[in-house]
């Protein structure tokens, strides 16, 4: 999987932008505040029409600008494909691969999977509950269409239910559709712990092998799928999770009135970190949570690659200088085989595989003054060499 060339108009602070990308590993640099981290988002945006740290699609159009545009060309599965993101300040975005208009932003993702890591993604271990499910959610969603359909179907539903359950007092005849808010939240529910639960199980392997060898043998990481007390086995099957779903809808029915909000589902699950058999969340030292972060972000990527055969493009925001060398140079050996776009402050000194950098100065793409091409590095081995290129 590879992005060959993004376009941005109006999306953030870029307006007739374009850039090429290398298959390998691409460095985009420049001062803070050039804009970035805004083309990391806008790369990831591609994989589900979703942004890691924008609430609305009007927070991505730049100011003064009443629309923005994302287009890309992609390389996926074997094909080319060409992807339209349209943002409208006053209308529904509009989704476009190859000229034709998607029904569903999981059409997005099953084209384009990315991986983002970005100094925000220390929460994963650090903070409550919904970073974590919220990690787990894009990253099946992108594997799994339907899981995609399931969560939403959830997330309407509860939205629903949870209005039921705060004015019921007032409209005491909500309460006559209530179990049937239950029984359709029970079904999707059983779902969504369904595939999460599988996709945890496979992370906390990959996780865990990352963490020892990232920590050089003095850390083991721990991943547990925490979800409802009634569930018997997460893994197991859907029509045992629906079961033990709805017997803990019952059991808390009336305290759910009492306290006007829902208090049963899978929207209260966790993902559940442990660093040498101690809580991450209480007890993880800084050192620790970043590099059990960067563990859970390179194991999703491992797994994305043993799904579908192709490696996921994978987006590290300014990680590498927040690490010390050791731990630098396992990460740079870790993300070799696949495309990689990361951002830094300085320009690469030749550490990294042949690909190419990008420049970027108030978000534009500044060309080598010298040539007046965008630069292409290579590692230092070939760099000293005499032979010619």
């Amino acid at each position: 999987m590879k992005l060959r060339r993004i376009a941005l108009d109006g999306f953030r602070n870029y307006t007739d932008f374009t850039a090429d990308f290398s298959p390998g590993v691409n460095v985009i640099w420049g001062e803070n505040a050039q804009g970035k981290t805004n083309l990391l988002e806008a790369i990831g945006f591609l994989s589900g029409a979703r942004s890691h740290r924008a609430r609305g699609d009007k927070e991505l159009i730049s100011f003064h600008r009443d629309r923005g545009t994302i287009t890309a060309e992609v390389t996926s599965r074997g094909r080319d494909f060409l992807l339209e993101v349209q943002l409208f300040r006053g209308a529904r975005r509009r989704l476009f691969v190859n000229h034709v208009k998607c029904k569903t932003a999981a059409e997005l993702g099953g084209i384009v999977q990315t991986v983002l890591f970005c100094p925000e993604d220390l929460a994963l271990i650090k903070a409550g509950a919904a970073e974590r499910r919220s990690f787990l959610d894009h990253a099946i969603c992108q594997l799994r269409p339907r899981y995609a359909e399931a969560l939403a179907q959830y997330s309407k539903l509860l939205d629903h239910k949870t209005r039921i359950l705060r004015d019921w007092e007032k409209h005491p005849s909500l309460l006559d559709v209530l179990e049937d808010f239950n029984e359709a939240m029970a079904r999707a529910g059983a779902l969504v712990i369904h595939y999460r639960a599988h996709f945890v199980r496979k992370l906390a392997e990959k996780a865990a092998q990352i963490q020892t060898e990232f920590s050089g043998g003095r850390e083991t990481l721990a991943l547990h799928y925490a979800t409802v007390s009634t569930v018997r086995d997460p893994l197991g099957p859907t029509v045992e999770l629906y079961e033990d779903l709805r017997r803990h809808q019952d059991s808390h029915a009336k305290a759910e009135r009492d306290a006007r909000s829902c208090l049963s589902g899978p929207h209260k699950d966790d993902l559940v970190a442990r660093i040498n058999g101690q809580p991450a969340r209480q007890y993880a030292s800084q050192g620790q949570t970043r590099t059990a972060a960067l563990s859970l972000k390179l194991a999703e990527r491992e797994l994305f690659r043993d799904d579908t055969g192709q490696w996921p493009i994978l987006l590290l925001d300014d990680v590498l200088s927040e690490l010390d060398a050791r731990r630098q140079d396992f990460v740079l050996r870790r993300i070799t085989g696949g495309q990689v776009i990361l951002t830094g402050c300085e320009a690469p000194d030749g550490s990294f595989p042949e690909g190419r950098t990008l420049h970027i100065v108030q978000g534009k793409l500044v060309n080598d003054p010298e040539t007046g091409k965008i630069p292409v590095f290579q590692d230092k081995k070939d760099s000293d060499s005499s032979e010619p290129s």
